[in-house]
Parts: structure tokens; sequence; C-alpha cells
């Protein structure tokens, strides 16, 4: 089913576990809706795209309020997340907890937001993360499970927490001999508990058949055979890697969502599957630290428009995604490289490092979408996109006077100089707060994995 895996990265499928009691299936599908873009699509347009393609499902990595009131009323399940940097203050006391809950899940669904699940922190026992999460993790689960129910919620909104797959293994490479990771075994098993006991559903990044089986076997060898399973984040990414392109992408998708369409599930779990595609749309901000590929999964592109055919229900019919409506551009500009400037000139070098260290360069590479551009269409690249970045400022497009505006589209073969969406006051306040969030770990990110190959 799928194409060869990504070369230094991974592929992302969350599995959300959950009471057998809870088990469903329906016509819908669900999809991870990422906000880490500096440029966003409205809200209310996200939300209608959602609807048009008829997805009933959304996840959400934090609880942003223009989201959240966006949703409201669109009949879309939901679930919010909070970060990791958080997990500290909701662990040391009911107060954050209780603040939070009001702010960001009480106060929508009063207002008719349709809330499911809160992931308290994302896959915080990560072994990169040196022990970080492991004393504040499960405090901060009860603290947020307390707070709702104290607001009458508990009943309705159930806790979790998104884990990698590194929490279990098997010691023989079998799925049938699957376990959770020795040296948080103890935790493990007391935050599957705390799941089993409120109902609320368990949440892991793995790859599907085999890791989806051995996280089958972990439960069962704990005395939870009896969970169901569903699939939060299954998707493959389209740019930024040789294994990265729509017609991979669109194979494994196709190719998932028939598989569970089939329902015949997995050998050591047969049934219906619910699923979540990653992701909706491309997120030109994410930190490219697992690879570069990590800014293209989405199954639309930045502006809402659809990369490939997709059959939402199976079948690989050929149907196509419905694109977002309405949307508005900037003007039809472009950043390029003069014609008169030399590549020898240091000022080119330097204005790539600089413009790719704070706009998206991950189009640029071997075998990526851009990878056919000759020397000088690389910096014309690099250039174009800090000048949509920067909401085609004529400041933007300057680099020391080798770089000038066109009005001729210079996006070649596969290639799309892109021209950014035209900014809207729903979008400007979380655009500006994913930018200040990333401008450093950008910088240096895309020097060293963008500028130096590419020269």
């Amino acid at each position: 089913m799928a194409p060869a895996p990504l070369a230094g990265g991974r592929l992302v499928l969350v599995v959300v576990v959950v009471a057998a009691c809870m088990a469903r299936w329906s016509e819908g599908i669900g999809v991870n809706w990422g906000t880490q873009l500096s440029h966003p699509l409205p809200a209310s347009t996200v939300v209608q795209l959602l609807k048009d393609n008829g997805f009933d499902r959304v996840k959400l990595f934090d609880a942003e309020d223009g989201i959240l009131a966006a949703l409201k009323g669109s009949g879309i399940q939901v679930m919010v997340g909070i970060p990791n940097d958080m997990l500290a203050d909701l662990a040391a006391g009911a107060k954050a907890a209780d603040d939070w809950v009001a702010t960001n899940v009480s106060n929508h669904v009063n207002n008719g937001v349709d809330i499911r699940y809160v992931a308290v922190g994302n896959e915080p026992f990560l072994e990169t993360f040196n022990g970080t999460y492991l004393n504040t993790t499960f405090p901060a689960m009860q603290s947020v499970q307390a707070a709702l129910k104290k607001a009458g919620l508990a009943d309705k909104v159930k806790v979790t927490v998104p884990l990698n797959a590194d929490v279990y293994q098997s010691p023989t490479g079998k799925p049938s001999d699957g376990d959770f990771r020795a040296d948080i075994h103890g935790l493990m098993l007391t935050i599957v508990q705390f799941l089993a006991d409120t109902g609320a559903p368990f949440v892991a990044n793995n790859t599907f058949d085999a890791n989806h089986d051995t996280l089958v076997a972990a439960l069962r060898r704990n005395g939870y055979p009896n969970v169901s399973i569903i699939v939060g984040e299954v998707g493959w990414p389209t740019d930024g890697d040789a294994n990265a392109n729509p017609q991979y992408a669109r194979q494994f998708n196709q190719g998932f969502l028939t598989h569970i369409a089939s329902g015949q599930g997995t050998p050591l779990r047969p049934g219906p599957i619910d699923a979540y595609l990653f992701s909706l749309i491309d997120e030109d901000q994410k930190s490219i630290e697992p690879g570069n590929f990590e800014r293209h999964w989405g199954v639309f592109y930045y502006d809402g428009q659809p990369k490939y055919p997709l059959s939402l229900r199976g079948g690989g019919n050929g149907s196509t995604l419905t694109p977002a409506k309405g949307v508005t551009y900037l003007q039809r500009r472009w950043c390029v490289m003069k014609p008169s400037a030399s590549l020898a000139d240091q000022k080119v070098g330097d204005g790539v490092s600089y413009a790719c260290g704070l706009a998206d360069c991950t189009s640029l590479g071997y075998k990526t979408s851009c990878g056919g551009l000759d020397a000088k269409g690389n910096v014309s690249y690099a250039f174009n996109s800090y000048y949509q970045v920067n909401d085609q400022d004529d400041r933007a497009c300057d680099f020391k006077g080798i770089a000038t505006t066109t009005t001729v589209d210079p996006s070649a073969g596969s290639c799309r100089f892109i021209i950014e969406i035209a900014p809207t006051a729903s979008g400007v306040a979380v655009a500006a707060a994913v930018r200040v969030a990333g401008v450093m770990a950008a910088i240096l990110a895309a020097f060293i994995h963008l500028v130096v190959p590419v020269f």
C-alpha cells in the first residue's frame, strides 16, 4: 500500500484507543488542521472547506479562539490540544486547569462547538526529551480532568495525551509480542488505567499495520483487550524529499482510505476503523528538524487548492476534492533575481541564506518540486518566498540591489512560484505569533538543510 519510506523521516500515524462502547463508524472522515502558516486562510473559509469535503471530525494542535469560534454550529467534532510547555503549570495546581478549561472548552461548548477531546501535551515521553515531561504529564491530565468534572463536562469531553510509538515495542519484532517500554512501563499502565476509567482515548504515533498491532498486543498483554482503536493521523507528504510527491501521496492516502472503507481492519484487530488524515493544509512555518517534507503533509496546498484526486470514501475512483472558496490573493507579482546580477556575487549567497531563514525554501532540493531549477531559478525562488511572506513589500525585494519584481509568472514545470494569500484580520495575530516563535529555528534549519545543498 505504501511507497518507499521517506529518507531521514517517518510517516506520521496517531492511534486513538477508546473504550469499546465508544467505538463508531460514520460516513465521514476526520482530518488534522494545523495552523503553523505565515498566511493562514480565514478560519471560516477552512470550516467551509471541511464541510464541503465531508470531514466530520477535526483534530487541532492548540485551542485558538478564532478557530473554535468558527466551528460553532458546524456539526464537526473537535479535539483540542495543549502544548507541552503548559504541562508544568497545569500539573502544579487546580487554578491553571480551571482557567484553561473555562476559556478554551466551557465557553466554546456553551456556544455550540462540539468539543469531544482535550489532548494534554504532544508526545511528551519521546526519549529525545530526556524525561523532561515524565513527572508533569499525568498530573496535568488529572488537573484537566478535574476541571472538566467541575465544569460539568467530564461526560462529554474526554482527556487524553498523544504519545509517540516509542512508548511501546516488541522485543522480537513480532507485533504479537508488543509491550510498553520498560523504563516507563508503570507510568504507561497508570495512564492507560486513567483513560479506561474515564472512557477517554489513548493516542500514539505509529505506522500501519504492524506497529498498530504491536499496540493492540501491548494493551492485551496488560489487561486491556477490549479497547477499540481509532487512527487519528495518517498521511504522506508531497514535497521536500525525493520520496515525497503528489503521486506517492495519492497512492498512499487512497490506498489507506480504500483499506479502511473495506472494514477489514488489521490482523490482530479486524473490523471497521475510524480515521483522521494528516493533514488538511500545508504549513510553511512548521519545524523542519525531522525533514523538509514536514511542511508538505496537506491534501490541500496552503491556499486550499487540492493537490491530487482523492476519494474519501475509498475505491480510488478519481474523485476530486472541493477547493476552498472565496480565497483572496495578493497581486500577481513575483520577486526574482535580476538578469544582470552575477551568481558569483557574495550578495547572492547572503541573500538566499537570509531569505530561506525567514521564509520557506523546502521545495528546493534533490528530486523536489523545484529540483529542476537552475542556479538562478533557485535564487529567484528563495527571493520570492521571502517577498510573499512579507506581503509583497517592495523593501522585501531588493537584496542589496540584486532582485526585482516581475508580473511574468516564473513558475516552471512542477515548480510553483506562489502568490501569497492576502492577510485577513482573523489571521494576522495567528501568523504573527507563529513567525516570532519560529524565526530563530527557521534561520538555522534553513541554512543547514537548504542553502548548503542548493549551492
